[in-house]
């Protein structure tokens, strides 16, 4: 994220203990002087936070790693989707592994208790720093996501895995399939397969499906190459099963 040096930038303040967030908010007013911004909003955990950037212009977010429901690392990997993203400074109490992983990744973060001037430092950066790639905040946070974000018209949609039925790739766009409705995301099936290998399981080459999602497996010869179907438990929808993926078959029985 960069802004004109004429804007003033507007922040975001997402911290899960009230004492926290008005420590930041005392930290951004001395700040004020030699750094001009507007306080847009708090949020106390990162759900919060996605409701707010959904709603508000955010150009910066003071974003706290460990938050209940969806914590920092993961809201981070949901704002990195966005096509203009803000700018996200973390803000940990030591934490070893996090803060090892943000430095080989290059990710900017605040250590608790914060001083005045590593805020101001971290703060001029954002202006000219482009935002945190994806892949960086993956390899920091080495767990899967406990949601998928869909990004429509600007806004973050967030559908949780365990309401994920199946996804499935079509050309460059995976579906994802609940019991209500389906969203594209623009996705690799392989890296997704790669993330969520605990929960989903491969029937076909484009087609991952919940273990959960499972009701069972008919025969199906004539749209099947392997004459086996997945029959899904929310909408009795029947997927085809690859003779590649035959085993799974097996697996379930």
């Amino acid at each position: 994220m960069s802004f004109a040096r004429s804007e003033v930038p507007r922040i975001l303040i997402a911290d899960d203990e009230a004492p926290a967030r008005a420590r930041l908010r005392d930290l951004l007013d001395e700040c004020r002087e030699s750094f001009p911004l507007v306080i847009v909003d708090e949020a106390r955990n990162g759900r919060e936070a996605l409701d707010v950037i959904n709603r508000e212009k955010v150009d910066i977010v003071l974003l706290d790693i460990r938050m209940p429901e969806i914590d920092g690392l993961e809201t981070a990997r949901h704002i990195a989707g966005m096509a203009a993203p803000p700018a996200i400074i973390f803000t940990t109490a030591f934490d070893a592994y996090a803060i090892k992983a943000f430095e080989v990744n290059a990710i900017d973060y605040l250590l608790k208790p914060i001083r005045v001037e590593r805020l101001l430092t971290a703060l001029r950066k954002t202006g000219a720093a482009p935002p945190v790639s994806r892949e960086a905040l993956e390899a920091a946070a080495n767990l899967p996501r406990r949601h998928r974000s869909v990004h429509e018209r600007g806004k973050i949609h967030l559908v949780p895995l365990s309401e994920v039925l199946y996804l499935r790739a079509e050309l460059k766009y995976v579906t994802v399939r609940t019991a209500e409705r389906e969203y594209l995301v623009e996705e690799s099936l392989t890296h997704l397969e790669e993330e969520f290998a605990a929960e989903f399981v491969r029937v076909h080459r484009n087609c991952l499906v919940a273990r959960h999602a499972i009701a069972g497996f008919e025969r199906n010869a004539e749209e099947s190459e392997s004459g086996w179907a997945v029959v899904i438990k929310a909408t009795g929808e029947k997927l085809p099963v690859s003779r590649r993926q035959h085993h799974v078959v097996k697996e379930f029985r």
